[in-house]
């Protein structure tokens, strides 16, 4: 392998996967990107890969391709010295031992790598149809649900967002959910999906890599689409593949209250600044703070035995009998930042149901969260 790439294009590459490539020493490979270069007449494509055996990527970037092959090398090591070059031509070469040679001005590394044959193939994902969605409605979904996705292995079909598609609506429907909190929003796409007849489980890490590739700045639209139990996601010359949770997501829709009592508009700002500084004296565990509502106003208020109490007050849009409700202060916190509205309206039917919190300018996103018991 022989060739020449602009400093900015073999960077953007390396970027992409600087958050796939595997960390941990169960397969040393896995922390290696796999370069391969091909050559087209006088120009030529160089291809880079990585994969976590559940998540894989793969791009290509224009090159001036002198001899086509490829190799295998730290894919962190080589990021950080492209990093630091200047903006210059990098110019690649391997020998025959695989060893990169890597030159850019004035300055020159070698890098240990190995056989191209040795990376883990990648698997072929061909879905019969992809849907084409806009990149930046696809991202808002996720921001608006993955935080409500459960971090707990033990139960793996919580670790992703369940996505279905709403036939009595003609919509496309995420969900999360980790037992204490749900997160549900419901948009038109505009496009076709299928795989999607009894919705599928993507995982967060696989969201987190969506989300990154539909928020660069070159990105309108995605195609999308899903086979057996893979997805693929494709944006250009870069392709992103993803292993998707298998098991059965639970049935969310006994969590979301059919009935409510007590309704009130909260500025989303003043309240999670609120929420924020009475939360300083939460306990620890649980952070449970505790919500008193009053006509007009909403009074939050956190107890610490071993610290001391904070108390602040709020002036809302309410005119109802009194309530005393507790939640854990980030279940609340993060909610109100994924709704991403200046005003919400924040719904409780008793003091031991769930509540939800609806934007007042969108009432397809809902987040619900668990009250506790103080």
């Amino acid at each position: 392998m022989k060739l020449s790439i602009d400093k900015h294009e073999f960077q953007r590459g390396l970027t992409r996967i600087q958050t796939i490539v595997e960390k941990r020493n169960t397969m040393p490979i896995l922390a290696n990107v796999l370069l391969d270069a091909k050559k087209d007449g006088d120009a030529g494509v160089l291809s880079f890969a990585a994969t976590d055996l559940e998540v894989g990527i793969c791009g290509s970037h224009p090159a001036s391709v002198a001899e086509a092959g490829g190799i295998t090398v730290s894919a962190k090591k080589l990021y950080e010295i492209v990093r630091e070059l200047p903006e210059e031509p990098v110019h690649l070469e391997v020998a025959s031992n695989f060893y990169l040679t890597l030159r850019c001005a004035r300055a020159e590394f070698s890098l240990a790598g190995t056989a191209p044959e040795e990376y883990p193939d990648r698997p072929m994902v061909s879905p019969g149809r992809m849907a084409v969605v806009q990149g930046a409605v696809l991202g808002d979904m996720i921001a608006r649900t993955m935080y409500a996705a459960s971090i707990d292995e033990t139960r793996y079909n919580l670790n992703g967002v369940f996505l279905e598609r709403r036939s009595d609506r003609d919509t496309i429907r995420m969900v999360a959910t980790d037992g204490h909190r749900l997160a549900c929003v419901d948009r038109e796409l505009g496009s076709d999906f299928e795989g999607l007849s009894s919705g599928v489980i993507i995982p967060r890490k696989a969201l987190a890599e969506i989300k990154r590739l539909v928020d660069e700045e070159d990105t309108e639209e995605v195609e999308i689409g899903f086979e057996g139990n893979h997805g693929l996601v494709r944006k250009g010359s870069v392709t992103l593949t993803m292993r998707l949770i298998e098991g059965e997501f639970p049935n969310y829709q006994q969590v979301i209250p059919e009935q409510t009592n007590h309704h009130l508009m909260v500025p989303t700002e003043t309240l999670g600044h609120a929420l924020r500084r009475v939360a300083l004296l939460s306990a620890e565990r649980g952070r449970a703070i505790k919500l008193d509502l009053s006509d007009g106003t909403l009074a939050l208020s956190a107890n610490n035995p071993d610290l001391g109490e904070a108390r602040e007050e709020i002036d809302v849009d309410y005119a109802g009998e009194t309530l005393s409700i507790a939640f854990n202060a980030r279940y609340l916190m993060d909610a109100l930042a994924a709704l991403a509205t200046k005003e919400a309206r924040l719904e409780f039917q008793d003091s031991l149901s769930p509540a939800q919190l609806i934007p007042s300018d969108d009432a397809d996103t809902l987040a619900v969260v668990m009250p506790m018991r103080v």
